[in-house]
């Protein structure tokens, strides 16, 4: 009976050791590295933090093609705190008709904003708006609005259009000028062209001197 449990067991051990270095062996030879890159891209879609928020243009240029109907779809996002009727009751946050071009924590006399928003100061404008409502703990570290915000540029272009024609009294700005970032950086060709210009008229007066020279020489 000792012998057979003896063999049994020498039969694992050994069976075990065997699968143990033919683990290692194929390990060794089918050894993967992680790509550097994962998976492969796909056209029209932005890694994160790959220039994601430079592409952002300032909020003017999607108040251009904003559309007030999308915003009030949008704005169902907000009616658990908020309503936007002329004269309708506070809720967990103050009502928002008129609040286009009203100070930021001044539209609703009475309601009490948080002193974080209070603090900030400024007036309702389009940009001010946009930032708020992209993020509104980024825009006032500490408020009490739990609103994650709205990242697409062009939704917060159509709520804010949505707001202003809730009693608001903001004229839509023009789209911002194109190409000024082109034209300041051309800046510098310019001015690198005054180097030649000099290096020229250095040339010009030692040519010059070069031929008062030589007359003085058929001179002597």
């Amino acid at each position: 009976m000792d012998d057979r449990f003896n063999t049994i067991a020498g039969w694992t051990l050994g069976a075990g050791i065997v699968l143990l270095g033919a683990t290692l062996v194929t390990g060794e030879i089918f050894k993967a590295e992680r790509p550097e890159h994962m998976g492969y891209p796909i056209n029209g879609v932005v890694e994160e933090g790959e220039g994601g928020a430079a592409a952002e243009q300032p909020i003017a240029h999607y108040l251009q093609t904003a559309d007030a109907t999308r915003g009030q779809a949008i704005f169902g996002k907000c009616q658990a705190c908020h309503t936007i009727n002329q004269g309708g009751a506070a809720g967990l946050g103050p009502n928002l008709y008129g609040v286009m071009g009203a100070g930021v924590a001044r539209h609703a006399p009475g309601f009490n904003y948080s002193e974080p928003l209070r603090a900030h100061g400024g007036t309702w404008d389009w940009e001010t708006m946009s930032q708020w409502l992209r993020s509104p703990r980024t825009f006032a570290a500490g408020t009490r609005m739990t609103f994650a915000g709205l990242s697409d540029p062009q939704d917060r272009a159509d709520i804010l259009l949505y707001l202003n024609q809730n009693g608001g009294n903001l004229q839509v700005p023009p789209p911002p000028a194109a190409g000024a970032a082109e034209g300041n950086a051309a800046a510098p060709a310019g001015n690198g062209a005054a180097p030649a210009s000099n290096g020229a008229a250095e040339a010009t007066n030692a040519a010059a001197a070069q031929a008062n020279q030589i007359a003085t020489n058929n001179k002597q």
